[in-house]
């Protein structure tokens, strides 16, 4: 992403089976985050789960459904 956005460096999109297996992956996440001193600045879509985001400052990560994921298509970035 260095070079084509001003939000961000590095992207990251895994994908989840189900809406309770993207939580735990964004939780993980987040938590494996805090372990390692980066506090997350904001994560988004938490109560739907279908697509979270976990902004990290210079890596922005995307967990999402397969369904969200083809639809979205943001490894075309």
């Amino acid at each position: 992403m260095q070079g084509k956005s001003s939000i961000t460096d590095c992207m990251i999109i895994c994908t989840g089976t189900s809406n309770r297996h993207v939580s735990s992956i964004a939780d993980h996440v987040m938590q494996e985050s805090r372990a390692a001193d980066l506090k997350p600045l904001g994560v988004d879509g938490k109560a739907a789960a279908d697509w979270v985001v976990v902004d990290l400052g210079e890596v922005i990560v995307h967990v999402m459904q397969e369904e969200s994921r083809q639809l979205y298509e943001l490894e075309k970035l």
